[in-house]
């Protein structure tokens, strides 16, 4: 039997975890301070896991690029009759 695509790991997707192992957690608190060696395994404090989320740049569309690269060569280009007073 196979396994559907839906359900197959893809090589190198690692997702976000929202559980920690214990030695992770134990890394984490050694860094904040909060455990010191010769304490009990059990019972460790929580430790929040941080979720990073990157923003998506908006895409331009080839219309705002055309209008962009427009706009300047029209502010600089003086009228052809002269300038009337």
């Amino acid at each position: 039997m196979t396994i559907d695509k839906s359900l197959k790991v893809r090589r190198g997707a690692t997702s976000n975890r929202s559980v920690l192992t214990r030695a992770e957690r134990l890394e984490r608190l050694k860094e904040t301070d909060r455990w010191q060696d010769g304490m009990s395994p059990l019972g460790l404090p929580k430790v929040r896991v941080r979720k990073l989320t990157m923003k998506k740049k908006k895409k331009k569309s080839k219309e705002d690029e055309e209008g962009a690269a427009a706009a300047p060569a029209a502010k600089g280009a003086a009228p052809k009759g002269g300038a009337k007073k």
